[in-house]
Parts: C-alpha cells; sequence; structure tokens
C-alpha cells in the first residue's frame, strides 16, 4: 500500500443536497436501496443510477440477477462484502468476491446473470451505472474482473485510507480510465476525527455515498446511508471530508455527457427511436 500527500486546496466543494435512497428489489427478488435514479440522472450526468445492498439474510439475496440484457452504458459492480459468479452472452465467465470490482461496458447489447455462490452471510456491495457517449454505445461488449489485490491502495498522514476504482486521486492511478467520461470512484476508510481532500475537476459532477458511520463536508453533517450531491461551484478545485465518528463512503465523479438520456429498464439510448431497435434487436437475438 502506498502513502501518499494529500492535495492542499484552495477551496472544498460543499453539499448541495442530502439523498436518501428508496428500498426496493431488483433481479429475482434481491432487496437493495436505489440511491440514484430517475429526476437526479442529468444532475449527476454521467452518471445512471446507483444501488446500494447489503444484507446478512440469504432470503435478502439469494436468487441474485438471473439472465438480464444491456445496451448503451457501463456497469461496475463493487463487492464488499460476499461471493458472486458473473455470465454473459459474449462468453464471459468470472467471480467478484469481497473488495473486487467488476466493469461490464454493454455497448451494443449483452444479456448476462449475476448469481450468489454463497448459501449465508452477508453480502453487501454497490453497482453503480455509468452511461456512455452516443458515439460509443454500438460498441463491441467489454468485460474485466478486478480482485481486491488489483486495486490501487493509498493511506495517508492522517490514516486514512484510499481505494482508487477509477481515475486517479493524490497521485494514485486507479484501476481503470475512462477517456469521455473520466470517472472518479474512491472507497475512503477514515478514523475518527481524520479528514481527507482530494481534487476534483471543477467541470466534473460528484457526489458521496456513506455507508458507515458519519463524516462532515463543510459545516453540513452526513450521515450514513446518505448520499451528499456536491456542489458545481466553480471556483471549488477538490472537496475536503472530516470524519465525525469512524466512517466509511463512496466518492464519485465525472464529466458530463450533456447528452439526451433515454432510458427503458436496462437499455439507456439518445432517441426513443434507438430504443424501439434495442427492444427489436434484443427479441431478435441480435445482442452479443
Amino acid at each position: 500500500m502506498n502513502t501518499a500527500a494529500q492535495t492542499t486546496l484552495q477551496q472544498s466543494r460543499t453539499i448541495d443536497r442530502l439523498i436518501e435512497g428508496v428500498a426496493t428489489s431488483d433481479g429475482a427478488g434481491v432487496k437493495l436501496t436505489r440511491v440514484l435514479a430517475g429526476k437526479l440522472q442529468y444532475r449527476l450526468d454521467p452518471f445512471l443510477m446507483l444501488d446500494a445492498f447489503a444484507s446478512d439474510d440469504p432470503d435478502d439475496y439469494i436468487a441474485g440477477f438471473p439472465d438480464h440484457p444491456h445496451r448503451g452504458f457501463e456497469t461496475v459492480t463493487y463487492m464488499l462484502s460476499g461471493r458472486m459468479r458473473h455470465r454473459d452472452s459474449a462468453g464471459h465467465e468470472g467471480w467478484l468476491e469481497n473488495g473486487g470490482v467488476q466493469w461490464m461496458t454493454a455497448g451494443r447489447g449483452v444479456i448476462h446473470s449475476e448469481i450468489p455462490e454463497q448459501k449465508d452471510g452477508v453480502m453487501e456491495g454497490f453497482q453503480l451505472w455509468l452511461n456512455l457517449p452516443a458515439q460509443s454505445k454500438m460498441m463491441q461488449p467489454w468485460y474485466k474482473d478486478f480482485a481486491s489485490r488489483d486495486i490501487p491502495e493509498y493511506t495517508t498522514g492522517d490514516n486514512v485510507t484510499v481505494r482508487v476504482i477509477a481515475g486517479s486521486s493524490n497521485g494514485v492511478k486507479g484501476a481503470v480510465t475512462r477517456e469521455t467520461t473520466e470517472p472518479l470512484y474512491l472507497d475512503i476508510h477514515m478514523p475518527a476525527g481524520s479528514a481527507f481532500s482530494t481534487s476534483l475537476p471543477a467541470t466534473h459532477n460528484a457526489f458521496l455515498y456513506v455507508y458507515r458511520g458519519a463524516i462532515r463536508v463543510g459545516d453540513t453533517p452526513v450521515p450514513s446511508s446518505r448520499m451528499g450531491i456536491l456542489s458545481n461551484a466553480p471556483e471549488a478545485d477538490g472537496v475536503t471530508l472530516t470524519a465525525t465518528e469512524e466512517a466509511r463512503l463512496i466518492l464519485v465523479a465525472g464529466k458530463p455527457l450533456k447528452e439526451p438520456i433515454v432510458q427503458y429498464g436496462p437499455f439507456v439510448m439518445n432517441t426513443q427511436e434507438e430504443i424501439h431497435q434495442a427492444l427489436d434487436d434484443f427479441r431478435s437475438g441480435h445482442f452479443a
């Protein structure tokens, strides 16, 4: 694990608003909290959805997510605890387990399944949907598993541990980079009383989600199980967080595409006509 010096910021972003997720279920009845969807898609462009799941009751997750299609975006699944098997119609198969990440580019279309490979214990993690630009929506599907050991980490002088899934933070480059949307995805573990700063491009939309403990951004407290949407003040060059108790959170940022978003379930395109075509292609077996 690297040790990194924190960026000295001129001005931190603040919390624009707090969001409480909505309890729902997906797949074959997996219970989860939908934190980002619908009306927030333009505000947090290029991110389309964030689901958080956490349960030690197998009835909440055991049926998993049987075969289902995607087109037009990327899925990023981060497993904090648990074990899940991925299979898709492009011939990919892999494991996703404690601390690992599955990054899948659906592109022109893929059908996949995500099925738990455990009968008890805790299953906890996140799935983030990252939009693709119009010119890339019909690209060839792509998939990669990253084991926990493949995710770069660093610690700060305040003993904050940061896992860099995508982008770069305080000079440490993450496991994945994307040229157009430039996503940053950090998992941050903060001791009580610690502070953490990282730079963020002024062009990027950004949010954080606290999944353990509580933090503060400026004068605004962010409790557990809340999303904090960060302000887009052009003079701010990053964000500074303070842990009011031992805390864990994800910090996500990306460059907006500023394109129309037309979603029909697992298909996200730019026009209604493209959605109709996606449905036709799926029904006629033209996905990968």
